[in-house]
């Protein structure tokens, strides 16, 4: 059998900037087994696999493998997959009018909008499939220790660390510097002692600095799911930004961040953030971006 597959780098307006990421868009047919070892073969941060939807109400099932493990929700994979679907027009025959998808994974339904330059899609925004929800707090001293930085490096005055997930969780802690981000550098047996996969996907550092046409720069480490640095994050800043309104003293917000990532990587990506919060309580997070089409062929599983 043969599977096609569309690679495209997310986040970023031109080609090897934002995290790069490989669509399976004909994936009917293959076993999970199979999906993981394509996904191990990409060696991407995450590869996704493109199902009829269940309900034909939606767009498509869309399955999220790191090259170790099964997602339930990550960001750029959908905004690159809405990307990849609506440059195509259509998904198993099926063509993919309007402006609006609708994925359905394992943590929920994603809403995805779509925008337009010239009639041409040139990026997408996807609304979480879950409110933040506030997990653990870990010792600053616990996270200096993993990143390889002097506890007076993280910064505990708005909020400790502790994990955050709108559909998969992370482990958040904000650092006194530009300086302390880009000296970060995560010890994984450390990591896995301390925060093992099933309790977080990895750590994401994040830090105050208009530079670059950003307001916030951050950095991201899951090792324990074969992604040393994440340069382009949409599950984490979703989060992010969702943790950033909880803690904003207005009872009604809507606040939007430009964050960078990946800069210290080589592969600088920008995401547009967005969070409502109602009532004293967030409500909706939004994550969004530009994407550039790399690559297309076929694996041939004959």
């Amino acid at each position: 059998m043969k599977y096609d597959f569309t690679t495209v780098d997310v986040f970023t307006d031109r080609p090897f900037g934002g995290n790069p990421l490989a669509v399976v868009t004909t994936a009917e047919g293959l076993s999970t087994a199979q999906m993981q070892a394509i996904a191990a073969e990409f060696n991407l941060a995450e590869t996704t696999f493109v199902l009829p939807p269940q309900d034909a109400q939606h767009t498509a099932q869309v399955r999220i493998f790191t090259p170790k493990a099964e997602l339930p929700f990550a960001g750029h994979p959908n905004v690159g997959t809405a990307f990849v679907l609506a440059r195509a027009g259509e998904s198993y025959g099926r063509a993919l009018p309007g402006d609006r998808m609708v994925f359905e994974e394992k943590a929920g339904l994603v809403p995805i909008d779509l925008t337009r330059d010239k009639g041409i899609v040139t990026a997408a925004r996807l609304g979480a499939p879950q409110r933040p929800t506030f997990g653990d707090e870990i010792a600053a001293e616990v996270v200096a220790e993993i990143c390889g930085l002097a506890v007076d490096q993280i910064e505990t005055r708005a909020h400790r660390p502790v994990i955050v997930s709108c559909g998969v969780g992370f482990v958040f802690a904000e650092v006194k510097s530009r300086a302390a981000l880009a000296q970060a550098a995560v010890r994984t047996e450390l990591l896995a002692k301390h925060v093992p996969m099933a309790r977080a996907v990895g750590i994401h550092l994040y830090v105050a600095a208009e530079e670059h046409g950003v307001e916030i720069q951050t950095r991201m480490f899951a090792p324990l799911f074969g992604v040393p640095e994440d340069p382009a994050t949409g599950s984490a800043n979703v989060a992010l930004i969702g943790l950033l309104a909880h803690h904003r003293p207005e009872a009604d917000l809507l606040l939007t961040r430009t964050i960078g990532q990946g800069f210290d990587m080589g592969r600088p990506g920008i995401l547009e953030a967005s969070a409502e919060k109602k009532a004293g309580a967030v409500t909706a997070t939004y994550i969004g971006g530009r994407c550039v089409p790399m690559m297309k062929g076929t694996i041939d599983l004959d």
